[in-house]
């Protein structure tokens, strides 16, 4: 039997998080709870499969909870806020979490959106990529085995675990289209609103760090109506 799950939950507000806490260990996951300041050592000090911060992004704590963690790990991360602003919402996707929930929030929508991220990430981005180890693109190299990307000059690039998905999912289908709805299953392990434009964060910010001009992008490009495809030729190792 394979072992448990660990989340670990950082949230402020002791109710919540211990009512969060008796909710996933009622479903066999191993649950660990800290406070936002003693997050980075609490990823230290064990093997954490998935992250539920508690967090207001409109305040300086939130901010400094969600860059430490990203500065400190790529662990998918569920970001539980107490209200739904837009600007927030869309500023955690671009710093990084795999979904973002507005309290409260129905436990059972979030045990299966906590379930759908797991498997995703466990599983991968794309089973075509099962048998690759590395991806060359347009001068760029992505390991499949490290999960790292490297520059045209052998410098290595941050990506995100969203990130990371989309890219790989678009590498191994080659220079096909992959469908919007498509990656934003990959990405964010859950099935997708038709108006969620999470996935649009994500390209851009990939672009951003393959160097890819927005305004006429040669590496992603956007099929209208469609999805996205890599522009240049992939070729697989």
């Amino acid at each position: 039997m394979s072992a448990p799950r660990h989340v670990l939950i950082c949230d402020e507000e002791r109710e919540s998080r211990s009512a969060l806490a008796a909710h996933l260990e009622g479903h066999g996951f191993r649950v660990s709870v800290t406070a936002g300041n003693a997050l980075t050592r609490a990823l230290e000090r064990a093997r954490i499969d998935l992250v539920i911060l508690g967090v207001q992004l409109g305040e300086d704590e939130g901010l400094r909870a969600l860059r430490g963690l990203r500065a400190a790990s790529d662990v998918p991360l569920v970001i539980l806020a107490r209200r739904g602003d837009e600007v927030d919402r869309i500023a955690g996707l671009e710093m990084g979490a795999d979904d973002y929930l507005v309290k409260p929030v129905n436990p059972r929508e979030l045990l299966a959106r906590l379930r759908n991220i797991l498997r995703r990430a466990a599983a991968g981005a794309a089973p075509s990529a099962a048998r690759t180890r590395l991806f060359r693109f347009d001068g760029w190299r992505l390991d499949i085995i490290a999960r790292q990307l490297w520059d045209p000059g052998g410098q290595p690039a941050t990506l995100r675990s969203s990130e990371y998905r989309v890219l790989t999912a678009l590498l191994a289908h080659g220079n096909r289209v992959v469908s919007r709805v498509k990656l934003i299953e990959l990405a964010r392990g859950r099935d997708p609103d038709p108006l969620d434009r999470s996935i649009d964060v994500r390209i851009s910010r990939l672009r951003q760090v393959l160097c890819d001009d927005a305004r006429g992008p040669r590496i992603i490009k956007t099929v209208h109506g469609e999805g996205y495809v890599i522009g240049v030729p992939v070729e697989r190792t």
